[in-house]
């Protein structure tokens, strides 16, 4: 059995690439550019929402208050009249990018660490470039895509969305599988 501490490396490495990817994947490449559609009229429909000072985080509309609620006529015609919607609403200003990407570079880390968990699991000291690359790669490949899949089932985020976001999931999950197969130890 290999380590996770003997696998710092290839951990750091796996990160690195993939940091340096998803920028490249997000700033030079433009095929994530109609992820997300414009609301009709959203001049009107930000000019509307200022006014109500919402403050950053995650809304529904409708929201029933109870359980009890929810099952009301009221609620139901509430539902039925629409729209239904699901807002994240962040600060007002320019993205503040800073604390995302290290929240990013962290989540790397950690699938990182994921990876080398599982993998140092199934293949020990000394194993097959190929043998490493499959669990390393199938590890991150989950970390990074399926767990994104959740969305489009239960917010309605565009399945195009998402298999672009599956795609570049793929592409880290290759690098990351690629540096535990390089770096793994003899």
């Amino acid at each position: 059995m290999v380590s996770i501490m003997s696998l710092w490396l290839p951990i750091v490495v796996a990160a690195v690439l993939v940091f340096v990817a998803s920028s490249i994947i997000h700033t030079v490449l433009t095929y994530h550019d109609g992820d997300f559609d414009p609301v009709p009229n959203q001049d009107e429909v930000m000019d509307a929402l200022r006014g109500f000072s919402i403050p950053p985080g995650d809304y529904v509309l409708p929201r029933p208050a109870s359980r009890a609620e929810r099952g009301s006529d009221e609620f139901k015609e509430k539902m039925n009249r629409g729209p239904i919607a699901f807002l994240n609403v962040f600060p007002s200003g320019p993205p503040k990018m800073g604390a995302s990407l290290v929240q990013w570079a962290v989540y790397c880390i950690i699938v990182g660490i994921f990876a080398a968990y599982i993998t140092s699991r199934a293949a020990g000291p000394g194993a097959e470039y190929l043998t490493v690359f499959r669990f390393a790669g199938a590890t991150a490949f989950f970390c990074y895509s399926v767990a994104l899949w959740q969305n489009s089932i239960w917010l309605k985020r565009k399945w195009s969305a998402t298999f672009k976001s599956t795609f570049d999931g793929f592409i880290y999950a290759l690098l990351t599988a690629g540096a535990f197969g390089w770096l793994w130890p003899g």
